[in-house]
């Protein structure tokens, strides 16, 4: 017995050092908040920094994203960070376990299976002092789609590790962005927006989710940061999932509010029907002046007059530039707080661009090929190269990260639960694959290579670092199965 508490002494003694040296090195003693913000089926290829500022360049259609632009600016770009898979569901898998596609329980596309509760990135979070909180698109709960009720979901972000959830439950209603409306669902057939355990969707009348998300958003942070009490000087973990542009290409119902944090921007109201201040005016009707009247050359040729975007382009380039002006919004919010120096703020997608987009017929079909959203690469969606997997990933934290930084070396989704562990100033838990990448963000301390796995039924890739291999020269191998 006392060799059993001789050694367990030893082992929390070993980790309360892992803890001091970790915290010494990155240079801090409190534990930052976290948000990380994920898109659904936004490509490389559709944000400014990586790959539309380039288009405008070449005269080509292009999309504006001037806040995740200015987001890069302030922190770091990963040109080479991988999904875990190039379809949904597994790939939030992962990156909520931490862990690669050969051991996550969540594979292929299997939506709305229950996620693993053995360690989540918010169960860990949440065991080092975290408040925890997923707003948007979750699609992990357990069951599939239409064929249970809310109190059967036993794999729901309340029992993952978070201590609160707002959004869709099912994956199948993130394909709509109107909740009671349900403007292009069978019947108007009604999707769940989950708050505290109930279903309160016949109260959202005209809240377009990318607005109703971040409004949310922005309320939880404040009423966090204004709490007395125990609760005061608590980190946070965000997890902030739109489910756009994915699916059907719907429009907001009105131009985004001006101003921006504290001082504009959406506002959560809380009024049923009249919960946010962009729920007036008319569902899906409005586009931003810079593509409502844009032109381009269809044919490559200059002597020919240029014709308009077809209306479906229009609305992907709408629904990217409301998330861009969200992330803007929340980064004002952060400044107006006085917390931005003491928050981690990641963006990135669950997987490359997709050809769905459920509009009626009449429209033109969504192709990625209008914006190059695959960026210079080839694949999409369900593709396993590049084009699927490659991630537009910004890391934003101001007096660590340095600005204007461009990370180069290969990583991969299911780092970040690694990483933001050890940002909290703890080791992960030895079940997850990942590893931390603040050495590489801050520049302090030995970076150690991903092991990047990517899996989608029978596609298989998995790249190793050749500076593991030193004598098959730079870079990285890729072997095909």
């Amino acid at each position: 017995m006392k060799r059993t508490i001789r050694i367990c002494s030893v082992l929390c003694l070993m980790g309360m050092a892992g803890i001091l040296k970790v915290n010494q090195l990155y240079g801090q003693q409190k534990k930052p908040n976290i948000i990380f913000i994920l898109t659904d089926d936004q490509g490389y290829g559709d944000v400014g920094v990586f790959f539309q500022k380039q288009r405008a360049k070449e005269g080509k259609p292009y999309e504006r994203s001037p806040y995740l632009d200015k987001l890069a600016e302030s922190g770091a770009i990963f040109t080479q960070q991988y999904a875990a898979a190039p379809v949904c569901a597994p790939s939030r898998a992962s990156l909520m376990l931490g862990v690669s596609q050969g051991h996550s329980n969540v594979r292929n596309n299997e939506f709305d299976r229950a996620i693993d509760s053995n360690y989540t990135m918010a169960s860990t979070l949440q065991s080092l002092g975290y408040a925890t909180i997923a707003i948007g698109k979750w699609g992990l709960q357990g069951s599939k789609p239409w064929d249970k009720d809310g109190d059967d979901w036993n794999a729901r972000p309340t029992n993952r590790g978070f201590d609160q959830f707002f959004g869709y439950m099912r994956h199948m209603d993130g394909h709509e962005h109107y909740p009671k409306e349900a403007l292009y669902f069978p019947n108007h057939q009604q999707v769940e927006v989950w708050d505290h355990g109930q279903n309160i969707t016949p109260e959202l009348d005209k809240c377009y989710t990318p607005d109703l998300w971040t409004a949310y958003a922005k309320k939880w942070i404040t009423d966090h940061q204004q709490a007395q009490g125990k609760d005061k000087d608590k980190p946070f973990f965000m997890y902030l999932a739109f489910e756009t542009p994915h699916a059907v290409l719907e429009l907001p119902t009105q131009a985004y509010p001006k101003g921006q944090g504290l001082h504009g921007g959406l506002k959560w109201l809380g009024t049923p029907g009249h919960m946010i201040n962009t729920a007036t005016g008319t569902p899906d009707s409005y586009i931003h002046p810079d593509y409502a009247s844009a032109t381009y050359d269809d044919d490559n040729n200059p002597a020919t007059k240029e014709v308009p975007w077809p209306d479906t382009y229009k609305r992907y380039a709408m629904s990217n530039r409301r998330i861009d002006y969200c992330v803007g919004d929340l980064m004002a919010l952060l400044k107006d707080l006085k917390i931005e120096d003491n928050t981690i703020i990641v963006f990135t997608s669950d997987n490359g661009p997709s050809i769905e987009d459920y509009l009626p017929k009449g429209y033109v079909h969504v192709e990625p090929t209008f914006f190059a959203s695959y960026g210079p690469f080839d694949g999409i969606k369900r593709d396993d190269w590049e084009g699927g997997v490659r991630m537009p990933v910004i890391a934003a934290w101001p007096g660590h990260i340095p600005a204007g930084s461009v990370i180069t070396k290969p990583s991969v989704s299911y780092d970040w639960a690694a990483t933001f562990i050890q940002a909290a100033g703890a080791i992960p838990p030895a079940r997850m694959d990942g590893v931390s990448l603040l050495p590489e963000l801050t520049g302090k301390g030995q970076q150690q290579p991903s092991q990047i796995y990517n899996e989608y039924f029978f596609l298989e890739k998995h790249r190793i670092l050749k500076s593991l291999l030193p004598h098959t020269g730079a870079g990285f191998e890729d072997r095909c199965n």
